[in-house]
């Protein structure tokens, strides 16, 4: 979001982005797009983060923040961009008063994530699912990432094919490119010799770190390490976590680590800043999705935006955007065997890892958002002037 909104305003497109408040302590109005473009936190509710399933109430106080300051500002927006369901909710309130059409994303699905929840925990409620059936009724266009998004979309919640488009997001190629991998350890005060296989995402069962770290015990086990020692660096907090250190998975996750016996070679470091991705990307040797379900993917391009071969599952966007055997390897979700033999291709064979990189840098190129705006602002336009 934030990126497109900058591509937009470079193109002298004007974008407000609201957001609601969780920080009293924050402008409310922030000038950090450029060109004009503002992010605008909505007071609605106390402001500090609230569990997701509490968000839905104060969708009408949040909604009202938004009509008070257009009024305030005397602007007229021609469209509403909206992302995630609860959002899309709040646009299709806007819709009502402004008579503005909607295009929305919704970058998670509930209905596919309930699929494959391995407890009740994971289990999205059904307030959730009733929300998205009703965006997907009341907006104008939604853009689905993926054919296999826009498939869900059609078979799980009967959504009109004829209003879904396909455009995947775009990386900042200006932000993520190689850096020098003896560069980014400095940066980073990682040793030059080392060896780093990296995750990056957030710290819940979903995303499949156990399968990471069993696969892990495995190479371990079969001596492959031993001859090229690496260390699996996990990047991310929990859901929910404040200071992204979380307890209940992370801990779970650390026990399995003692019980393989690899908990030398996995670190836990926590949330990273954003403008420090590129340094991690560019200084592993590989970067692991071994997620169980994943709409788009968006480390896996801008991992191989930085020239970095990706493993990861094939789920959700990941299966179209890791061409195999290209820019790295996808191989079956929840199966540690499968991603340690794709490993240790990829740890034994720095011929095969050089050449991933060039495909991957050559590849994520396409994915720029050069390229992905002007797509956005046809789709814009179409909706504006049916």
């Amino acid at each position: 979001m934030r990126d497109l909104t900058k591509y937009l305003g470079s193109l002298g497109i004007h974008a407000d982005v609201f957001t609601r408040s969780q920080d009293e302590h924050v402008p409310h109005v922030l000038h950090e797009l450029g060109c004009g473009n503002r992010v605008v936190h909505i007071p609605a509710g106390p402001e500090n983060p609230r569990p997701k399933a509490e968000l839905q109430n104060y969708i009408p106080e949040f909604v009202e923040g938004i009509l008070n300051f257009s009024e305030a500002k005397q602007i007229k927006y021609d469209l509403i961009h909206s992302h995630y369901w609860l959002s899309g909710l709040a646009a299709l309130q806007l819709k009502e008063k402004w008579n503005t059409p909607v295009v929305h994303m919704f970058h998670t699905l509930a209905l596919l994530k309930n699929t494959i929840a391995m407890s009740p925990e994971e289990m999205e409620g059904e307030y959730r699912i009733e929300g998205e059936k009703k965006v997907i009724e009341g907006v104008d266009r939604i853009i689905a990432s993926t054919i296999d998004e826009k498939l869900k979309l059609v078979k799980l919640y009967s959504a009109d094919k004829e209003k879904i488009c396909i455009i995947p997001p775009g990386v900042d190629t200006s932000r993520f490119y190689p850096i020098a991998s003896d560069e980014a350890k400095e940066f980073l005060n990682i040793p030059a010799d080392e060896k780093m296989i990296l995750f990056v995402g957030r710290i819940e069962p979903l995303k499949g770190i156990d399968t990471l770290i069993r696969a892990i015990a495995q190479m371990r086990k079969s001596d492959i390490l031993s001859t090229c020692p690496h260390y699996l660096y996990i990047i991310g907090g929990e859901p929910g976590s404040k200071n992204g250190s979380g307890t209940t998975e992370i801990e779970r996750l650390k026990s399995l680590c003692a019980e393989l016996g690899v908990g030398d070679m996995i670190l836990f470091m926590g949330k990273k800043d954003q403008n420090t991705l590129q340094y991690y990307y560019s200084a592993a040797e590989i970067v692991v999705m071994p997620s169980n379900y994943e709409s788009f993917g968006m480390v896996a391009l801008e991992a191989m935006a930085c020239g970095t071969p990706v493993v990861a599952t094939q789920v959700g966007g990941l299966q179209h955007l890791v061409q195999n055997g290209v820019t790295g390897f996808t191989v079956p979700h929840n199966d540690p065997h499968a991603l340690e033999v794709s490993l240790t291709q990829l740890i034994c064979k720095p011929e095969l890892r050089s050449q991933m990189s060039r495909s991957s840098i050559e590849y994520a190129r396409t994915y720029s958002w050069e390229t992905i705006t002007p797509r956005i602002i046809k789709l814009y336009r179409k909706t504006i002037h049916p």
